[in-house]
């Protein structure tokens, strides 16, 4: 409860939670992180597009020949910008749906991972890749529950 006063009459005013408030905040949260995680997905995407090489390094990938480069370029801005795209529709309409998409691609690249970990062993750099993926995944989750409602 609040007292206000306005020219010298008190009077009480009633402060209520506004849940409904809450959970245009936290869509509105949802809808920007999502939207900059499928930002830096193109980002990421297009660096794979325009400089193969060079944005393979970063991957631990070496491109072998043309036929290597063209592999790169297939499949990488495939993975990253088709996520980007379902993940930013589902992020402009606040809808869940679309965010399956992306949701189940990082699954599958984070399970492959995890094979990867069983059968050739942990690297210096295996955790901060699934670290990433785990929290995209929890990330669009967060958005399929607040946008689905």
């Amino acid at each position: 409860m609040i007292v206000a006063a306005a020219a010298g009459n008190a009077r009480i005013v009633r402060v209520r939670s506004d849940p409904k408030g809450r959970k245009i905040r936290m869509r509105t949260v949802l809808r920007g992180l999502i939207g900059l995680m499928s930002a830096l997905f193109i980002a990421i995407g297009l660096g794979f597009l325009i400089t193969p090489a060079e944005a393979a390094k970063g991957f631990f990938i070496i491109a072998d020949g043309s036929q290597g480069l063209a592999t790169i370029r297939a499949d990488f801005p495939g993975f990253f910008i088709g996520a980007a795209v379902f993940g930013l529709i589902g992020a402009i309409r606040a809808q869940a749906a679309p965010l399956y998409v992306p949701m189940l691609m990082l699954a599958l690249a984070l399970f492959g991972r995890a094979v990867s970990l069983a059968l050739d062993g942990m690297g210096p750099a295996a955790i901060p890749p699934m670290a990433v993926e785990a929290a995209g995944i929890v990330l669009l989750f967060a958005g399929t529950r607040v946008f689905g409602r």
